[in-house]
């Protein structure tokens, strides 16, 4: 049985989620996403008004006139979420790194499921723990929130190479990707570059404001979720503060360069952030890069 404290959890982010996507957020994911159901059909001659980013310069080429590729939309399209399930996301000052993480599932997937798109979902650590193989439907969404809550994971440490291989592995289809995580791995660029062949992938880097800062004062025991692993630091040497300091921030931003480097977006959601508005934030930025392309 669920305890009523979780139920409660559960049942805000799946409202919070839906209203989000019905109010603020309708049509933004449509607009921004709809390329990942689209699929080439055929060419044909170009035509007076017909954008030049169609063009088929290849078949162009070889017939010595413009012909631009035509393509069709699927019916639907699939959304993963690579959900990271290890033992870092029970950090938080506010609130939980994973209640973060949850909500941001909760509005891609109403947003998907709103664009008549399925969805699924596979929770990862050190391994990858469980497969929700895409669906449609808000029952479904209540399935994904209620066992982000209450799954309990085998391992304490993250691997984010074996959830992209195992998505690889389970679907021949292409699918739009999300990978929610704080990103505490090591190197996964390799992987996820040939993984993008097939899959689009986007990275949403989950954060806590207190991974960043150390007390006023005093010996600061601190302690690895994923490994155990424990140091001490001095937090009223200004020195030492400053230094941890830079090196958490270099390790973010590695984290952002890692995901640039195999061509791979990043958003940036601290557990204190507004989901729906850096996702808005995000949507516009993508729609008008797609404009000038």
């Amino acid at each position: 049985m669920i305890p009523e404290d979780i139920i409660k959890k559960i049942r805000r982010i799946h409202i919070k989620g839906s209203r989000v996507v019905n109010s603020v957020m309708a049509g933004q994911y449509k607009s921004v996403f709809r390329g990942s159901g689209i699929e080439f059909e055929e060419v044909r001659e170009y035509s007076p008004g017909d954008e030049v980013k169609s063009i088929d310069w290849k078949v162009s080429a070889r017939l010595g006139k413009p012909f631009i590729k035509l393509y069709k939309e699927e019916r639907e399209s699939i959304v993963m979420l690579l959900i990271d399930m290890s033992a870092s996301l029970k950090f938080g000052t506010l609130s939980m790194k994973l209640e973060k993480a949850a909500e941001v599932a909760s509005v891609l997937a109403f947003s998907a499921i709103k664009n008549n798109d399925k969805v699924g979902a596979i929770f990862f650590t050190d391994r990858v723990e469980k497969y929700i193989p895409p669906k449609k439907g808000a029952g479904h969404i209540w399935r994904l929130i209620t066992e982000i809550f209450t799954f309990s994971p085998d391992g304490t440490g993250t691997n984010i190479e074996a959830a992209i291989e195992f998505l690889s592995s389970v679907s021949r289809k292409k699918t739009l990707s999300f990978v929610i995580s704080d990103f505490i791995c090591n190197d996964f660029v390799k992987t996820l570059r040939a993984s993008r062949q097939r899959h689009e992938f986007i990275g949403v880097i989950i954060y806590d404001k207190g991974e960043f800062e150390l007390p006023e004062a005093g010996i600061v025991s601190m302690t690895c979720f994923e490994t155990g692993d424990n140091i001490l630091i001095d937090a009223g040497d200004r020195a030492s503060k400053e230094r941890y300091f830079k090196l958490r921030q270099s390790y973010h931003n590695q984290i952002i360069d890692r995901l640039k480097s195999a061509k791979v977006d990043s958003v940036e959601i601290s557990t204190e952030h507004s989901v729906a508005d850096t996702l808005i934030k995000y949507f516009k930025y993508r729609e008008k890069r797609m404009r000038l392309m």
